[in-house]
């Protein structure tokens, strides 16, 4: 596969799967990422879908990162943020309301699912380089000006995003907590075995 198009398939391929580890988590009910559990409680309180929360916040996202950074906006987080949005809806609609009736026990096997298909998706769309998330350029921010590894940088971005997500009443709860501390954690076991190599085989 050549470089330009193995860069999209890691990108698209990569939104396709954290999105999909996005809705079983918000399926879950027991508390979802706090970027996500903004997202649903903007949309239970306001309207709208998840899915063009996640556009309208990018926006706002990708201008407070440039200003953070001191430099210009990333706007091509936008297409990524556009993606997002549409898979997180495709998803949920997909998915449908067949699993509100499950037990604790699938509830709890459906979050950790989705914590770990959310990071592995994080862990390969980062690998096209194609466009950041709002998120991840937040966490990639912070990791440039301070230093810090990537678990501690969306650590911060994490814990910033759950007091957002307090105020507007959205999902909190041991999902909440599992994508707040250990999502970067998650994204950085995964990486190893998705990073992107060259081809022996292509032409210099």
């Amino acid at each position: 596969m050549q470089g330009g198009s193995r860069r999209w398939a890691y990108y698209s391929v990569g939104i396709l799967i954290l999105t999909l580890g996005v809705a079983l988590s918000i399926k879950a009910r027991l508390g979802t990422g706090p970027f996500d559990a903004l997202l649903v409680g903007l949309h239970e309180r306001i309207g709208l879908t998840v899915g063009a929360w996640e556009i309208i916040a990018g926006l706002l996202l990708v201008l407070l990162n440039g200003a953070i950074g001191r430099e210009k906006p990333d706007y091509a987080a936008l297409l990524t943020a556009l993606l997002t949005g549409g898979c997180i809806d495709f998803w949920l609609f997909a998915i449908g309301d067949g699993l509100d009736s499950a037990s604790l026990a699938a509830r709890l096997a459906l979050l950790a699912a989705g914590f770990f298909i959310a990071g592995f998706g994080i862990a390969v769309h980062l690998q096209g380089h194609v466009a950041l998330g709002p998120i991840d350029r937040s966490m990639m921010v912070i990791h440039k000006l301070t230093g810090w590894n990537i678990a501690i940088s969306r650590a911060i971005v994490s814990t910033l995003l759950l007091l957002l997500a307090l105020a507007f009443s959205g999902p909190i709860g041991i999902g909440t907590v599992l994508f707040t501390l250990l999502s970067g954690a998650v994204i950085s076991m995964f990486i190893p075995y998705v990073a992107a190599r060259p081809n022996p085989h292509a032409k210099a």
